[in-house]
């Protein structure tokens, strides 16, 4: 038996997942349909969001949010964030521009969280 915090939602279910039979995983605890999938996934396929930041060139702001449009494989976290550390990325940068397109061929593209001008000229 495995437990877990459901993050799906904000309920914060206490799960207990029993992933003996690998062909009838049981979830306890889940008050949501979301809860019960969150629990089988996390025992046979995790996935996350990925958080982080790139440099900008010329920027009003010297870096920018990125994050993962799509939960990918917990695995390659620690890739992905290697692959962000050299990236840059010119302004104007708008929230939802791809900055890494099908990052290390996971299928999610790495998109910008927020909006970044250009640095002004006095």
């Amino acid at each position: 038996m495995k437990e877990f915090i459901c993050i799906s939602c904000p309920m914060g279910c206490n799960l207990s997942v029993d992933d003996k039979d690998k062909s009838n995983i049981i979830v306890i605890g889940n008050t949501c349909q979301r809860g019960k999938i969150y629990g089988i996934n996390e025992v046979t396929k995790p996935k996350r969001m990925v958080t982080s930041s790139v440099k900008v060139i010329g920027g009003a702001d010297l870096v920018v949010s990125v994050k993962t449009k799509e939960a990918i494989d917990k695995s390659l976290i620690f890739d992905v964030l290697n692959e962000l550390k050299n990236i840059e990325v010119k302004a104007p940068i708008k929230i939802g521009d791809i900055v890494i397109e099908n990052v290390l061929n996971s299928g999610v593209d790495i998109v910008a969280s927020r909006n970044v001008g250009e640095k002004n000229e006095r």
